[in-house]
Protein backbone atom coordinates (compact mmCIF):
# COMPACT_ATOMS: atom_id res chain seq x y z
CA UNK A 1 0.00 0.00 0.00
CA UNK A 2 1.34 3.31 -0.72
CA UNK A 3 2.39 5.64 1.48
CA UNK A 4 0.04 8.18 0.71
CA UNK A 5 -2.81 5.26 0.91
CA UNK A 6 -1.99 4.32 3.98
CA UNK A 7 -2.28 7.69 5.58
CA UNK A 8 -5.42 7.93 4.17
CA UNK A 9 -6.86 4.79 5.70
CA UNK A 10 -5.65 5.74 8.79
CA UNK A 11 -7.48 9.64 8.82
CA UNK A 12 -10.45 7.46 7.54
CA UNK A 13 -10.95 5.48 10.14
CA UNK A 14 -9.41 7.47 13.18
CA UNK A 15 -11.69 10.86 12.32
CA UNK A 16 -14.93 9.67 12.50
CA UNK A 17 -13.95 7.28 15.41
CA UNK A 18 -13.30 10.07 17.23
CA UNK A 19 -16.66 12.02 16.43
CA UNK A 20 -18.65 8.76 17.99
CA UNK A 21 -16.10 8.60 20.62
CA UNK A 22 -16.89 12.63 21.99
CA UNK A 23 -20.77 11.68 21.29
CA UNK A 24 -20.48 9.10 24.79
CA UNK A 25 -19.33 11.83 27.18
CA UNK A 26 -21.56 14.71 25.58
CA UNK A 27 -24.76 12.11 27.01
CA UNK A 28 -23.97 12.72 30.65
CA UNK A 29 -23.15 16.60 29.79
CA UNK A 30 -26.55 16.67 28.72
CA UNK A 31 -27.46 15.04 31.54
CA UNK A 32 -25.77 17.07 33.88
CA UNK A 33 -26.55 20.11 32.52
CA UNK A 34 -30.30 19.62 32.54
CA UNK A 35 -30.51 18.09 36.14
CA UNK A 36 -28.22 20.54 37.23
CA UNK A 37 -31.31 23.03 36.73
CA UNK A 38 -33.53 21.03 38.89
CA UNK A 39 -30.93 22.03 42.38
CA UNK A 40 -27.88 20.71 43.63
CA UNK A 41 -29.54 17.44 45.07
CA UNK A 42 -30.73 16.31 42.34
CA UNK A 43 -27.24 17.28 40.74
CA UNK A 44 -25.54 15.05 43.42
CA UNK A 45 -27.78 12.29 43.15
CA UNK A 46 -26.56 11.98 39.50
CA UNK A 47 -23.12 12.26 39.90
CA UNK A 48 -23.43 9.08 42.46
CA UNK A 49 -25.57 7.09 39.88
CA UNK A 50 -23.00 8.63 36.93
CA UNK A 51 -20.23 6.93 38.91
CA UNK A 52 -21.89 3.33 39.01
CA UNK A 53 -23.22 3.36 35.65
CA UNK A 54 -19.58 4.59 34.36
CA UNK A 55 -17.66 1.88 36.11
CA UNK A 56 -20.29 -0.93 34.45
CA UNK A 57 -20.08 0.43 31.33
CA UNK A 58 -16.06 0.89 31.12
CA UNK A 59 -15.79 -2.66 32.30
CA UNK A 60 -17.69 -3.66 29.69
CA UNK A 61 -16.11 -1.96 26.65
CA UNK A 62 -14.36 -5.21 26.15
CA UNK A 63 -17.26 -6.18 23.34
CA UNK A 64 -16.15 -3.24 21.02
CA UNK A 65 -12.38 -4.63 21.23
CA UNK A 66 -13.24 -7.54 21.41
CA UNK A 67 -15.88 -7.70 18.13
CA UNK A 68 -13.51 -5.08 15.95
CA UNK A 69 -10.81 -7.68 15.43
CA UNK A 70 -12.39 -10.79 15.09
CA UNK A 71 -14.84 -9.41 12.40
CA UNK A 72 -11.40 -7.67 11.22
CA UNK A 73 -9.65 -10.70 10.99
CA UNK A 74 -12.43 -12.27 8.15
CA UNK A 75 -13.07 -9.44 6.42
CA UNK A 76 -9.39 -9.13 5.06
CA UNK A 77 -9.44 -12.96 4.62
CA UNK A 78 -12.00 -11.70 1.89
CA UNK A 79 -15.06 -13.64 4.16
CA UNK A 80 -17.23 -10.69 4.88
CA UNK A 81 -19.93 -13.43 5.39
CA UNK A 82 -18.11 -14.75 8.16
CA UNK A 83 -16.99 -11.66 9.29
CA UNK A 84 -20.39 -10.38 9.93
CA UNK A 85 -21.84 -13.45 11.36
CA UNK A 86 -18.97 -13.46 14.10
CA UNK A 87 -20.12 -9.85 14.85
CA UNK A 88 -23.60 -10.77 15.73
CA UNK A 89 -22.15 -13.63 17.45
CA UNK A 90 -21.00 -10.74 19.44
CA UNK A 91 -24.36 -8.83 19.70
CA UNK A 92 -25.93 -12.12 21.33
CA UNK A 93 -23.15 -12.25 24.08
CA UNK A 94 -24.00 -8.45 24.25
CA UNK A 95 -27.56 -8.84 24.71
CA UNK A 96 -27.15 -11.78 27.14
CA UNK A 97 -24.51 -9.60 29.51
CA UNK A 98 -26.46 -6.47 29.33
CA UNK A 99 -29.85 -8.85 30.13
CA UNK A 100 -27.87 -10.39 33.10
CA UNK A 101 -26.21 -7.15 34.70
CA UNK A 102 -29.45 -4.76 34.32
CA UNK A 103 -31.48 -7.64 36.09
CA UNK A 104 -29.28 -7.78 39.15
CA UNK A 105 -28.03 -3.90 38.89
CA UNK A 106 -31.64 -2.93 39.09
CA UNK A 107 -32.34 -5.18 42.41
CA UNK A 108 -28.58 -4.05 44.16
CA UNK A 109 -29.25 -0.42 43.19
CA UNK A 110 -30.14 0.41 47.14
CA UNK A 111 -27.00 -1.66 47.61
CA UNK A 112 -24.79 0.08 45.39
CA UNK A 113 -26.09 3.86 46.37
CA UNK A 114 -25.94 3.03 49.77
CA UNK A 115 -21.97 2.56 49.49
CA UNK A 116 -21.47 6.13 48.91
CA UNK A 117 -23.38 6.90 52.50
CA UNK A 118 -25.08 9.83 50.95
CA UNK A 119 -27.86 12.08 52.61
CA UNK A 120 -31.43 10.50 52.00
CA UNK A 121 -32.51 12.90 49.75
CA UNK A 122 -29.26 12.44 47.35
CA UNK A 123 -29.48 8.39 47.65
CA UNK A 124 -33.48 9.05 46.52
CA UNK A 125 -32.72 10.50 43.82
CA UNK A 126 -29.47 8.49 43.02
CA UNK A 127 -31.90 5.03 43.40
CA UNK A 128 -34.50 6.89 40.90
CA UNK A 129 -31.74 7.57 38.34
CA UNK A 130 -29.83 4.70 38.48
CA UNK A 131 -32.94 2.06 39.02
CA UNK A 132 -34.37 3.26 35.87
CA UNK A 133 -31.02 3.43 33.80
CA UNK A 134 -30.10 -0.18 34.07
CA UNK A 135 -32.50 -1.12 31.88
CA UNK A 136 -30.86 1.00 29.32
CA UNK A 137 -27.32 -1.24 29.87
CA UNK A 138 -28.32 -4.16 27.53
CA UNK A 139 -28.82 -1.07 24.81
CA UNK A 140 -25.58 0.38 25.79
CA UNK A 141 -23.91 -2.90 25.49
CA UNK A 142 -25.29 -4.30 22.11
CA UNK A 143 -24.31 -0.60 20.66
CA UNK A 144 -20.31 -1.08 22.37
CA UNK A 145 -20.76 -4.72 19.49
CA UNK A 146 -22.60 -3.54 16.81
CA UNK A 147 -19.72 -0.26 16.79
CA UNK A 148 -16.98 -2.86 16.71
CA UNK A 149 -18.64 -5.34 14.08
CA UNK A 150 -18.86 -1.85 11.62
CA UNK A 151 -15.33 -0.94 12.69
CA UNK A 152 -14.27 -4.42 11.51
CA UNK A 153 -15.94 -3.79 8.53
CA UNK A 154 -13.84 -0.92 8.07
CA UNK A 155 -16.67 1.56 8.66
CA UNK A 156 -16.16 3.91 11.68
CA UNK A 157 -18.82 6.50 9.50
CA UNK A 158 -22.00 4.49 10.42
CA UNK A 159 -21.68 4.57 14.45
CA UNK A 160 -20.46 8.55 14.06
CA UNK A 161 -24.20 9.11 12.57
CA UNK A 162 -26.20 7.05 14.93
CA UNK A 163 -23.98 8.78 17.86
CA UNK A 164 -24.97 11.82 16.69
CA UNK A 165 -28.22 11.49 16.08
CA UNK A 166 -28.32 9.40 19.37
CA UNK A 167 -27.41 12.69 21.20
CA UNK A 168 -29.67 14.69 19.49
CA UNK A 169 -32.62 12.54 20.78
CA UNK A 170 -31.47 11.93 24.45
CA UNK A 171 -31.07 15.70 24.70
CA UNK A 172 -34.59 16.44 22.88
CA UNK A 173 -36.68 13.91 25.14
CA UNK A 174 -34.47 14.52 28.43
CA UNK A 175 -35.84 18.40 28.27
CA UNK A 176 -39.16 16.74 27.32
CA UNK A 177 -38.95 14.48 30.32
CA UNK A 178 -37.77 16.85 32.70
CA UNK A 179 -39.37 19.80 32.06
CA UNK A 180 -42.07 18.98 29.62
CA UNK A 181 -43.79 16.30 31.96
CA UNK A 182 -42.41 17.20 35.09
CA UNK A 183 -40.54 13.67 35.83
CA UNK A 184 -37.19 15.18 37.15
CA UNK A 185 -34.33 13.41 37.28
CA UNK A 186 -36.33 10.21 36.33
CA UNK A 187 -37.49 11.64 33.25
CA UNK A 188 -33.65 12.15 32.55
CA UNK A 189 -32.92 8.69 33.06
CA UNK A 190 -35.95 7.75 31.27
CA UNK A 191 -34.84 9.73 27.83
CA UNK A 192 -31.00 8.77 28.00
CA UNK A 193 -32.26 4.83 28.08
CA UNK A 194 -35.33 5.56 25.25
CA UNK A 195 -32.38 7.17 23.42
CA UNK A 196 -29.93 4.27 23.58
CA UNK A 197 -33.10 2.04 22.94
CA UNK A 198 -33.20 3.91 19.62
CA UNK A 199 -29.52 3.87 18.94
CA UNK A 200 -30.00 -0.26 19.17
CA UNK A 201 -32.97 -0.10 16.61
CA UNK A 202 -30.73 1.92 14.10
CA UNK A 203 -27.95 -0.84 14.69
CA UNK A 204 -30.72 -3.79 13.97
CA UNK A 205 -31.92 -2.48 10.59
CA UNK A 206 -27.65 -1.64 9.94
CA UNK A 207 -26.79 -4.64 10.40
CA UNK A 208 -29.87 -6.89 9.37
CA UNK A 209 -29.13 -5.21 5.80
CA UNK A 210 -25.56 -5.88 6.02
CA UNK A 211 -26.42 -9.71 6.66
CA UNK A 212 -28.42 -9.61 4.08
CA UNK A 213 -25.82 -8.29 1.72
CA UNK A 214 -23.34 -11.01 2.20
CA UNK A 215 -25.93 -13.69 3.29
CA UNK A 216 -24.86 -13.74 7.08
CA UNK A 217 -27.15 -15.44 9.95
CA UNK A 218 -29.07 -13.45 12.37
CA UNK A 219 -28.88 -16.29 14.68
CA UNK A 220 -26.32 -16.74 16.85
CA UNK A 221 -23.71 -19.56 17.27
CA UNK A 222 -22.77 -21.76 19.85
CA UNK A 223 -18.61 -21.23 19.16
CA UNK A 224 -18.60 -17.80 17.89
CA UNK A 225 -20.44 -16.99 21.23
CA UNK A 226 -17.82 -18.70 23.02
CA UNK A 227 -15.08 -17.04 21.15
CA UNK A 228 -15.94 -13.53 21.41
CA UNK A 229 -16.28 -14.52 25.22
CA UNK A 230 -13.17 -16.12 25.34
CA UNK A 231 -11.16 -12.77 24.04
CA UNK A 232 -13.69 -10.29 25.90
CA UNK A 233 -12.89 -12.27 29.12
CA UNK A 234 -9.03 -11.49 28.73
CA UNK A 235 -9.95 -7.79 27.80
CA UNK A 236 -12.38 -7.96 30.81
CA UNK A 237 -9.10 -8.53 32.89
CA UNK A 238 -7.06 -6.03 31.40
CA UNK A 239 -9.72 -3.27 31.31
CA UNK A 240 -9.87 -4.24 34.85
CA UNK A 241 -6.49 -3.20 35.59
CA UNK A 242 -6.71 -0.11 34.24
CA UNK A 243 -9.62 0.60 36.71
CA UNK A 244 -7.71 -0.37 39.49
CA UNK A 245 -5.19 1.82 38.54
CA UNK A 246 -7.00 4.74 38.36
CA UNK A 247 -8.99 3.92 41.57
CA UNK A 248 -5.98 3.62 43.25
CA UNK A 249 -4.73 6.89 42.21
CA UNK A 250 -8.56 8.46 43.31
CA UNK A 251 -7.63 6.94 46.77
CA UNK A 252 -4.04 8.69 47.66
CA UNK A 253 -5.10 11.89 45.69
CA UNK A 254 -8.28 11.64 48.42
CA UNK A 255 -5.55 11.29 51.21
CA UNK A 256 -3.38 13.88 50.01
CA UNK A 257 -6.17 16.57 50.81
CA UNK A 258 -9.71 18.09 49.26
CA UNK A 259 -7.55 20.49 47.15
CA UNK A 260 -5.23 17.59 45.48
CA UNK A 261 -7.92 15.78 45.12
CA UNK A 262 -9.65 18.60 43.05
CA UNK A 263 -6.45 18.90 41.16
CA UNK A 264 -6.08 15.91 40.27
CA UNK A 265 -9.79 15.65 38.87
CA UNK A 266 -8.84 18.59 36.77
CA UNK A 267 -4.95 17.04 35.49
CA UNK A 268 -7.15 13.45 34.72
CA UNK A 269 -9.99 15.39 32.96
CA UNK A 270 -7.07 17.37 30.58
CA UNK A 271 -5.51 13.34 30.05
CA UNK A 272 -9.19 12.27 29.57
CA UNK A 273 -9.40 14.76 26.87
CA UNK A 274 -6.38 14.40 24.75
CA UNK A 275 -7.05 10.54 25.41
CA UNK A 276 -10.28 11.03 22.84
CA UNK A 277 -7.75 11.45 19.78
CA UNK A 278 -4.95 8.86 20.75
CA UNK A 279 -8.13 6.62 20.88
CA UNK A 280 -9.56 7.25 17.66
CA UNK A 281 -6.18 6.23 16.36
CA UNK A 282 -6.05 3.34 18.34
CA UNK A 283 -9.26 2.15 17.02
CA UNK A 284 -7.90 2.84 13.24
CA UNK A 285 -4.93 0.53 14.33
CA UNK A 286 -7.60 -2.17 15.52
CA UNK A 287 -9.30 -2.10 11.97
CA UNK A 288 -5.70 -1.87 9.75
CA UNK A 289 -4.12 -4.35 12.21
CA UNK A 290 -6.75 -7.15 12.10
CA UNK A 291 -7.87 -6.57 8.13
CA UNK A 292 -4.09 -6.90 7.48
CA UNK A 293 -3.84 -10.08 9.62
CA UNK A 294 -6.64 -11.62 8.30
CA UNK A 295 -5.01 -11.26 4.62
CA UNK A 296 -1.82 -12.85 5.79
CA UNK A 297 0.01 -9.54 5.11
CA UNK A 298 2.42 -8.95 7.94
CA UNK A 299 4.96 -6.90 6.02
CA UNK A 300 1.36 -4.51 5.71
CA UNK A 301 0.61 -4.30 9.41
CA UNK A 302 4.58 -3.60 10.23
CA UNK A 303 3.91 -0.35 8.09
CA UNK A 304 0.52 0.04 10.04
CA UNK A 305 2.21 -0.38 13.67
CA UNK A 306 5.12 1.75 11.95
CA UNK A 307 3.08 4.81 10.92
CA UNK A 308 0.09 4.78 13.94
CA UNK A 309 3.29 4.87 16.75
CA UNK A 310 4.52 7.73 14.87
CA UNK A 311 1.44 9.65 14.51
CA UNK A 312 0.70 9.14 18.27
CA UNK A 313 4.18 10.33 19.03
CA UNK A 314 3.99 12.99 17.31
CA UNK A 315 0.50 14.23 17.81
CA UNK A 316 1.82 13.72 21.90
CA UNK A 317 4.50 15.91 20.89
CA UNK A 318 1.70 18.72 19.91
CA UNK A 319 -0.77 18.22 22.80
CA UNK A 320 2.12 18.09 25.10
CA UNK A 321 3.23 21.32 23.90
CA UNK A 322 -0.13 22.82 24.30
CA UNK A 323 -0.79 21.63 27.92
CA UNK A 324 2.62 22.88 28.56
CA UNK A 325 1.79 26.58 27.27
CA UNK A 326 -1.57 26.81 28.90
CA UNK A 327 -0.62 25.17 32.35
CA UNK A 328 -0.94 28.28 34.30
CA UNK A 329 -4.14 29.12 32.89
CA UNK A 330 -5.86 25.59 32.99
CA UNK A 331 -6.75 25.64 36.65
CA UNK A 332 -8.09 29.09 36.47
CA UNK A 333 -10.40 27.94 33.82
CA UNK A 334 -11.70 25.37 35.72
CA UNK A 335 -11.24 26.42 39.41
CA UNK A 336 -10.94 30.26 38.89
CA UNK A 337 -9.01 30.10 42.14
CA UNK A 338 -5.32 31.34 41.04
CA UNK A 339 -3.99 29.41 44.51
CA UNK A 340 -5.84 26.17 43.18
CA UNK A 341 -4.50 27.14 39.85
CA UNK A 342 -0.57 27.28 41.09
CA UNK A 343 -1.46 23.88 43.37
CA UNK A 344 -2.52 22.88 40.23
CA UNK A 345 0.19 23.71 37.48
CA UNK A 346 3.10 21.03 38.56
CA UNK A 347 1.04 18.43 37.64
CA UNK A 348 -0.13 19.63 34.38
CA UNK A 349 3.42 20.28 33.26
CA UNK A 350 4.22 16.68 33.89
CA UNK A 351 1.41 15.40 32.37
CA UNK A 352 2.59 17.64 29.53
CA UNK A 353 5.71 16.40 29.43
CA UNK A 354 4.53 12.40 29.31
CA UNK A 355 1.93 13.24 26.73
CA UNK A 356 4.23 11.62 23.79
CA UNK A 357 4.71 8.51 25.66
CA UNK A 358 0.90 8.35 26.06
CA UNK A 359 0.21 8.69 22.55
CA UNK A 360 2.68 5.61 22.02
CA UNK A 361 1.31 3.73 24.77
CA UNK A 362 -2.47 4.16 23.46
CA UNK A 363 -1.68 3.19 20.13
CA UNK A 364 0.57 0.33 20.70
CA UNK A 365 -2.77 -0.93 22.72
CA UNK A 366 -4.76 -0.80 19.99
CA UNK A 367 -2.69 -2.88 17.74
CA UNK A 368 -2.60 -5.69 20.11
CA UNK A 369 -6.13 -5.29 20.35
CA UNK A 370 -6.11 -5.64 16.77
CA UNK A 371 -4.11 -8.50 16.69
CA UNK A 372 -6.00 -10.55 19.33
CA UNK A 373 -3.62 -10.77 21.50
CA UNK A 374 -5.62 -9.85 24.65
CA UNK A 375 -3.71 -12.85 27.13
CA UNK A 376 -1.00 -11.20 26.75
CA UNK A 377 -2.47 -7.22 27.84
CA UNK A 378 -4.36 -9.27 30.70
CA UNK A 379 -0.69 -10.82 31.57
CA UNK A 380 0.74 -7.41 31.52
CA UNK A 381 -1.91 -5.37 32.09
CA UNK A 382 -1.47 -7.36 36.41
CA UNK A 383 2.55 -6.45 35.78
CA UNK A 384 2.29 -2.88 35.36
CA UNK A 385 0.76 -2.51 37.98
CA UNK A 386 3.85 -3.63 40.45
CA UNK A 387 5.89 -1.06 39.78
CA UNK A 388 3.54 1.55 40.36
CA UNK A 389 1.20 0.62 43.54
CA UNK A 390 4.36 0.65 45.58
CA UNK A 391 4.81 4.46 44.53
CA UNK A 392 1.52 5.25 45.46
CA UNK A 393 2.05 3.75 49.06
CA UNK A 394 5.11 5.85 49.42
CA UNK A 395 3.05 8.90 48.33
CA UNK A 396 0.32 8.05 50.38
CA UNK A 397 2.70 7.10 53.03
CA UNK A 398 4.85 10.51 53.25
CA UNK A 399 1.12 12.13 52.98
CA UNK A 400 3.19 15.27 51.13
CA UNK A 401 0.33 17.98 50.06
CA UNK A 402 0.14 20.99 48.54
CA UNK A 403 1.71 21.35 44.73
CA UNK A 404 4.68 18.99 45.27
CA UNK A 405 2.63 16.26 46.57
CA UNK A 406 0.00 16.58 43.63
CA UNK A 407 3.41 17.03 41.20
CA UNK A 408 4.59 13.40 42.49
CA UNK A 409 1.13 11.64 42.47
CA UNK A 410 0.97 12.86 38.42
CA UNK A 411 4.78 11.54 37.91
CA UNK A 412 3.60 8.24 39.46
CA UNK A 413 0.64 7.74 37.14
CA UNK A 414 1.64 9.96 33.93
CA UNK A 415 5.67 8.48 34.21
CA UNK A 416 5.49 5.29 36.48
CA UNK A 417 2.69 3.63 35.36
CA UNK A 418 2.71 4.97 31.54
CA UNK A 419 6.45 3.98 30.96
CA UNK A 420 5.80 0.63 32.59
CA UNK A 421 2.64 0.44 30.05
CA UNK A 422 5.11 1.16 27.32
CA UNK A 423 8.04 -0.67 27.91
CA UNK A 424 5.54 -4.14 28.48
CA UNK A 425 3.68 -2.67 25.01
CA UNK A 426 6.91 -2.01 23.35
CA UNK A 427 8.81 -5.40 24.37
CA UNK A 428 5.86 -7.70 22.58
CA UNK A 429 5.90 -5.63 19.27
CA UNK A 430 9.48 -5.92 18.70
CA UNK A 431 9.24 -9.34 18.02
CA UNK A 432 6.33 -11.09 15.76
CA UNK A 433 4.99 -13.04 18.18
CA UNK A 434 2.22 -11.10 17.97
CA UNK A 435 1.44 -11.55 14.62
CA UNK A 436 -1.00 -14.15 14.68
CA UNK A 437 -2.43 -14.77 10.79
CA UNK A 438 -3.90 -17.94 11.87
CA UNK A 439 -6.84 -15.88 13.79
Amino acid sequence: MPRDTLNRDILRLAVPALGSLVAEPLFLIVDSALVGHLGVIPLAGLGIASAVLQTIVGLMVFLAYATTPAVARRFGAGDPRRAVSVGIDGLWLALGLGAVLALVGYLTTPLLVGMFAAGPEVARDAETYLGISMWGLPAMLIVFAATGLLRGMQDTVTPLWIAGLGFTANALLNWLFIYGFGWGIGGSAFGTVVAQWGMVAAYAFVIGRLARTHEASLRPHREGVRGSARSGGWLFLRTLSLRLALLATVAVATSLGTEELAGWQVAFTIFSTAAFALDALAIAAQALVGKGLGAGDTVEVQRTLGRTVAWGAWFGVVVGAVIGALSGVIGLLFTGDPALAALIQPALLVLAVAQPVCGVVFVLDGVLIGAGDAKYLAIVGVLNLIPFVPVLVVIAVLGAGDAAGLAWLSVSFFGVYMLARLVTLGWRVRSAAWMNTRG
